[in-house]
């Protein structure tokens, strides 16, 4: 099942989408004991009604919306595939314990959005596809079999960094962070099974042009993996987001690299999912009133 958060007409709403991009809505789904978001109804599911009726809205006529908004910073995994730990430094670079850091929410963006370019800020902005978890219910301490069960679904993110300012603070948190640094979408794919039973598969195109071709098999640290460890001495909440690492082909790898520029469009595409587009534009430059 894929849930969805969009608006119409100015109204902000969520539901499922189908295979023919129509949308059942939450009135549709739950009645008028609808929770007030999808962020809610994964905190507290509620038995949903029928879907044996006709969905409200075509997927055409809806703007795409943020999945969820998450309690807590986007969480990450960085070198994470073995083959773009090379393309970014050498073997001595894979790494033995899990690499961790931090998006602020305050990145994220719709499908459809504009990635903004910050070119007064970065000349190195660069594309990670990714595929990313959704936290189901509140764990801590998990075992690798409890954290399989607490993952309430999936979706695509577009870890966006900008490699010069990662670099010059040597640490990954304001390289990752800039403003629409975090594109999301455009659905959660509800899990219906193990994680032993799946594998998603992580196209990235820019303008076109393929430039990752990766599978989750090919995580140097697994996903339940990642989701226990991030729960040691840590509790995870529902809705928390986690990127589980990129596959090689991103823009710095490439000889000579290639950074994001003005125009450039955006395709990450993770199977069973969907795909994720944005379109970079460069920044206003314009100051925030006080």
């Amino acid at each position: 099942m894929k849930w969805i958060s969009f608006r119409y007409q100015g109204k902000q709403d969520y539901g499922v989408l189908t295979e023919n991009e129509e949308i059942f809505s939450s009135e549709q789904l739950f009645g008028e004991a609808k929770p007030s978001s999808l962020l809610a109804y994964i905190e507290q599911p509620q038995p949903i009604l029928n879907l044996a009726q006709i969905p409200c809205f075509q997927l055409k006529d809806v703007v795409v919306e943020i999945p969820i908004i998450p309690p807590n910073n986007v969480m990450a995994v960085g070198k994470n595939y073995y083959e773009h730990v090379l393309e970014m430094g050498s073997k001595e670079d894979v790494p033995e314990k899990m690499m961790l850091f931090t998006k602020s929410k305050n990145a994220l963006l719709p499908h459809a959005g504009h990635i903004e370019l910050h070119q007064s800020v970065t000349s190195q902005l660069d594309y990670e596809g990714e595929l990313a978890v959704i936290i189901g219910k509140k764990i801590k301490n998990a075992t690798l079999d409890e954290a399989d069960q607490a993952i309430f679904g999936f979706t695509i993110l577009n870890d966006i960094t900008a490699r010069d300012l990662q670099k010059q603070h040597k640490q990954f948190f304001i390289g990752k962070s800039l403003d629409t640094s975090a594109p999301m979408g455009p659905v959660i794919l509800q899990k219906s099974r193990p994680l032993a039973e799946q594998s998603f598969s992580i196209q990235t195109l820019v303008n076109g042009e393929l430039r990752q071709n990766g599978t989750t098999d090919q995580l140097i640290f697994p996903i339940a993996q990642i989701v226990a460890e991030l729960s040691q001495g840590h509790t995870l909440l529902p809705g928390d987001i986690i990127a589980t690492g990129t596959p090689k082909g991103v823009g710095k790898g490439m000889k000579p690299p290639q950074f994001l520029k003005e125009g450039d469009q955006i395709e990450i595409i993770i199977s069973g999912i969907g795909t994720l587009k944005n379109t970079v534009v460069r920044s206003t430059e314009r100051k925030e009133e006080q």
